[in-house]
């Protein structure tokens, strides 16, 4: 059943690949602002459409990878746990980010270890998914924790091409997920098992269009639409398919979900 939700977003004025800091960038294969924003503009639609509020945080000249807002927080029950990036090239998104929640009022917590936000932190009904072993220090997800007062199980990722947690695992709604098994360690995936046993697996090919990196309202999925076979997976499980393109974006490794904070309340 479709949940309305409230998404933080950041126009993608300043988008560029301009540096290399994930196995999907290549600064020599340029980067278009303008379709990049074009195609911004489409998944923000999406979202207005099936009724979502949709927030705007300005971007900032110098930050190309702003655009990326699941990485600037994570917001649970309205509290905001910092973001404290791992590359010098994206640090100055974290605090830009912490000042648009504490401006709104909002309690917000500045962190102590590195974590890239909702990129690395899955939050379920119950408990928060975490990964870790490219971008998020093991010690933020107690630090999450603590603040946040919600479990938090640790996932360990292996592949570089899956640096996020988001780019291999998305919350489906009522209590289930997908993700690809590829992206994960041996004992991540028997944690994955046993807690999901219905979850929608992945394969490679719709992995690598980032296929996983998708927002679901627990009716409507927003996916990649390069990634048919698990759109065409989820249409038969039940649920609304809304395929968006955002192949200029991806040329920095990101997606849908990327593209998309949650502000929960």
């Amino acid at each position: 059943m479709a949940t309305t939700r409230h998404f933080l977003m950041c126009r993608p004025e300043f988008f560029g690949v301009t540096y290399r800091i994930n196995p999907w960038m290549d600064p020599t294969l340029g980067a278009s602002a303008a379709t990049a924003v074009r195609q911004w503009e489409a998944l923000k639609s999406a979202y207005e459409s099936l009724g979502h509020q949709v927030s705007a945080i300005d971007p900032i000249d110098g930050l190309p990878d702003m655009v990326f807002a699941a990485n600037g927080a994570l917001v649970v029950d309205g509290k905001v746990y910092g973001a404290r990036f791992a590359h010098p090239e994206r640090a100055a998104e974290g605090p830009a980010y912490l000042e648009w929640f504490a401006q709104r009022g909002y309690p917000v917590r500045e962190a102590a270890f590195t974590n890239e936000g909702e990129g690395d932190f899955l939050t379920l009904d119950e408990v928060i998914l975490a990964g870790t072993g490219f971008r998020t220090d093991i010690a933020a997800h107690m630090e999450a924790q603590e603040f946040l007062g919600r479990p938090v199980i640790t996932l360990r990722l292996v592949d570089p091409r899956f640096y996020h947690l988001d780019t291999a695992l998305f919350a489906l709604g009522d209590g289930n997920v997908a993700y690809y098994p590829g992206a994960f360690s041996e004992g991540s995936l028997t944690v994955l098992r046993r807690l999901f046993p219905d979850a929608v697996i992945a394969g490679e090919a719709d992995a690598l269009v980032l296929g996983l990196n998708a927002v679901s309202d627990g009716k409507n999925i927003v996916i990649n639409a390069e990634a048919a076979g698990l759109c065409h997976t989820l249409t038969r499980q039940g649920y609304q398919v809304v395929p968006v393109e955002l192949t200029e974006l991806r040329k920095a490794g990101g997606g849908p979900k990327c593209c998309t904070l949650e502000i929960r309340l």
